[in-house]
């Protein structure tokens, strides 16, 4: 059964995990949802805990299982833990400054590259993007369930990331992703604290499912 949505206000609670100070911040939702949708979300401050190698395979497990166009599984992912200092600072080295102020705090950093055409004839792949997506949302569930928290990233340099990771024509970084255990928000900045401890807003699906006609509400998207 889905457990119903908490109250707004639990969005601010914060909780012990193996003694660290770390915050939980479910949706307020308006319909019923899995909890591990309700307590997914992308948090900038993250615990200085390593994330063990079969719990980083598992989750990738769970982006192997992702669906795709032809079962192409169009997707790779290029993986540093702050434990390979090289890697890792290759990867921080493609951020924009913004996201490597705090994403260097997270003890897994990985860049989703999709391919761009079909391995059997190279024909364009248009779903290729929307499959790597849809792999990392459930490596992002998966993360959830293992009490780790995942914030995807659209602010890095592609072309950077190909010529450091030497990403081959033909597949192209469309996100940069830090995996870690949820940290204290204290450990921000002030400004990014604010934004950690800000509500939660989702457009209401009213505004976004459609039945007949483009821009008509769907009848059963209304309360």
């Amino acid at each position: 059964m889905y457990a119903q949505s908490a109250p707004l206000e639990s969005s601010k609670l914060q909780i012990a995990n193996e003694g660290i100070d770390s915050m939980q911040k479910p949706a307020p939702s308006d319909f019923p949802v899995h909890e591990l949708i309700r307590e997914r979300w992308s948090p900038r401050a993250f615990a200085d805990k390593p994330v063990p190698r079969d719990v980083l395979r598992s989750i990738f497990e769970a982006a192997r299982w992702a669906p795709s166009s032809n079962n192409e599984q169009p997707w790779a992912y290029i993986v540093a833990s702050r434990d390979d200092n090289a890697s890792f600072e290759k990867t921080l080295s493609v951020l924009v400054e913004f996201n490597a102020n705090w994403a260097k705090g997270a003890p897994v950093l990985a860049i989703a590259v999709a391919r761009l055409t079909f391995a059997k004839n190279n024909v364009p792949n248009r779903n290729a993007q929307y499959d790597t997506g849809a792999a990392t949302a459930l490596l992002s569930v998966e993360a959830t369930a293992r009490g780790l928290a995942v914030h995807q990233m659209a602010g890095f340099d592609p072309e950077k990331a190909r010529q450091v990771f030497g990403i081959p024509a033909g597949w192209e970084a469309i996100a940069a992703i830090a995996i870690g255990y949820p940290g204290d928000p204290a450990s921000l900045p002030q400004p990014l604290q604010d934004r950690e401890m800000a509500p939660r807003t989702r457009k209401p699906i009213n505004e976004f499912v459609m039945a007949g006609h483009w821009g008509h509400t769907a009848p059963f998207a209304t309360k």
